[in-house]
């Protein structure tokens, strides 16, 4: 007898911008990135209910969609790159589809340097991204730059340059 669970699913949005140049193909078109961000954005309480198993009732996590550029080490410059990317973006944020979502804007480093620096670091490359964002016509109330520093790397080195990147996770406002 299957022992039976009632569970509701909710979705996460996670958009990785790493800004470097040395990245693999990381060009979007502004209809995936609006299909993508639809499909996985924060909607709160669930609508549904799931009446079966734990792996029967397991939310469908879709894909990461990552746009990888990394940050230079030290800098929260955007590079030509990075600013194609997200002109795409916020192309995207700017759909009617999207109107309904607000974005978190995270900016992360790499382990070096001290953990003062690392997070000063963290909130301007944030920063960078939230106000090139706006300049292209993104309503500064949707967005919110913060920095964590080096305190949650993507990958298991802390030192690795992946880890110099800005995350986007999208909400309802």
């Amino acid at each position: 007898m299957k022992k039976m669970l009632l569970c509701a699913a909710a979705g996460a949005m996670s958009l990785t911008l790493s800004m470097s140049q040395a990245a693999a193909d990381t060009s979007f078109s502004k209809d995936e990135l609006v299909d993508h961000l639809i499909g996985t954005i924060d909607l709160g309480a669930a609508r549904a209910i799931c009446i079966g198993t734990a792996e029967e009732c397991a939310p469908e996590v879709p894909p990461a969609l990552d746009m990888m550029v990394n940050f230079e080490f030290d800098s929260y410059d955007l590079t030509p790159e990075t600013r194609e990317n997200l002109r795409v973006f916020a192309d995207a944020l700017n759909d009617p589809r999207l109107e309904i979502a607000d974005f978190l804007v995270e900016g992360h480093t790499d382990a070096v340097g001290g953990d003062q620096y690392n997070l000063v670091l963290s909130e301007r490359r944030a920063a960078a991204v939230t106000e090139y964002l706006i300049d292209l016509g993104v309503e500064a109330e949707r967005l919110k730059a913060i920095g964590h520093g080096a305190a949650t790397p993507r990958v298991d080195d802390p030192m690795d340059p992946i880890n110099r990147r800005v995350e986007m996770r999208g909400t309802l406002h």
